[in-house]
């Protein structure tokens, strides 16, 4: 039996890497692109080139039997770096797939296309609403794709929210490092929203099930999220729970800590961008029960389960590994900047 083949676009990235592993132990036959080279498994094609570049792009693309097209941006990059990779990038992979006729090709987009839904659990017909740059970008590279399906590509798009698992490290760092210390740790107001989030092996499973569905099936757009998940409060509470030193989670009066971080942000103090701020003041959870319904998805795991995970991993780790990093990927600690000199009031 001749072996399919597909490639990933972001294969270094966190959710790249866990792609690749899988589709090869799936028996695919893999190439990865990305502009960062990585550590494929043995008899994994790696290309490293930028989503960008139009040659590189369409010889990585050629012979695919499918491409999952991972490659994007942070929302913590430059406005123009974050339009250039997420919607250019997107165009130039979607014209090379078209023009070689790529049977089929697997979207990530975002929940953040919906920027801050006043609708829970939000549907996949909500409208695009971004409010960021970050947001901007994937609602227009998301709707970008979508022409591309209504020209008659097969292309599946997946909307996750933010996935957690091993590997993960941006901000979930900084929770994992106050708790190995020992410390309280702070969410705004009475931290009782309620934050869906999503496992990585889930998320994976999706892309999976995306790939190998019937076409009629598949040609949709999907929410992705884990169906179990309790407050802030509740979640983070696991892992100072986990870390054994008796710590609580602390509420901090919401509207001068945001003010506060509001300003730290603009100085380039502090990394938590303004989206998630407001993201953390309210409910944030999508309806899963499209997919469910459509390809048969069920998360594995709850919000809590993906947390304790990824802290796991995280202890397990070399102390020279968790020092803070440029934050280009998922994968760096992020740098705290004036929250890590808040450690001392917690």
């Amino acid at each position: 039996m001749v072996s399919r083949s597909v490639l990933i676009t972001g294969s270094s990235g966190m959710l790249g890497r866990n792609l690749v592993a899988r589709f090869a132990a799936d028996g695919w036959s893999v190439t990865g692109l990305d502009i960062t080279p990585g550590q494929p498994p043995s008899g994994v094609r790696e290309i490293t080139a930028d989503i960008r570049d139009t040659e590189a792009v369409e010889h990585a693309t050629r012979g695919a039997d499918l491409v999952v097209h991972c490659a994007a941006a942070l929302p913590s990059y430059p406005a123009e770096e974050i339009r250039s990779i997420v919607v250019g990038g997107t165009r130039t992979l979607l014209n090379a797939a078209r023009r070689l006729e790529v049977p089929r090709t697997v979207y990530i987009s975002s929940t953040a296309v919906y920027g801050l839904p006043d609708v829970v659990p939000t549907p996949e017909t909500y409208p695009y609403a971004p409010v960021d740059p970050y947001s901007r970008a994937k609602a227009e590279a998301e709707a970008e794709a979508l022409r591309f399906r209504e020209r008659g590509m097969l292309l599946p798009v997946l909307r996750p929210k933010t996935f957690v698992g091993p590997g993960r490290m941006g901000l979930f760092s900084m929770l994992f490092e106050w708790a190995e210390e020992g410390r309280n740790f702070p969410v705004l107001g009475r931290g009782d929203v309620r934050i869906q989030m999503l496992a990585i092996d889930d998320l994976v499973d999706a892309v999976v099930l995306a790939a190998n569905a019937p076409a009629a099936a598949a040609n949709d757009t999907f929410n992705v999220a884990a169906a179990e998940f309790g407050t802030l409060r509740e979640d983070f509470q696991a892992v100072l729970d986990e870390a054994g030193h008796g710590k609580r989670i602390v509420s901090v009066p919401a509207g001068p800590a945001l003010a506060a971080l509001k300003l730290l942000e603009k100085a380039k103090l502090s990394p938590v961008y303004d989206r998630l701020l407001h993201k953390l003041r309210a409910d944030s959870y999508v309806s899963t029960d499209h997919i469910r319904d459509v390809l048969g998805f069920v998360p594995r795991h709850s919000n809590r389960d993906a947390i304790l995970a990824t802290y796991r991993w995280w202890r397990e780790q070399p102390r020279g590994t968790r020092a803070a990093k440029s934050g280009r990927t998922s994968r760096d600690p992020w740098r705290q900047g004036a929250l890590g000199l808040a450690k001392v009031l917690f």
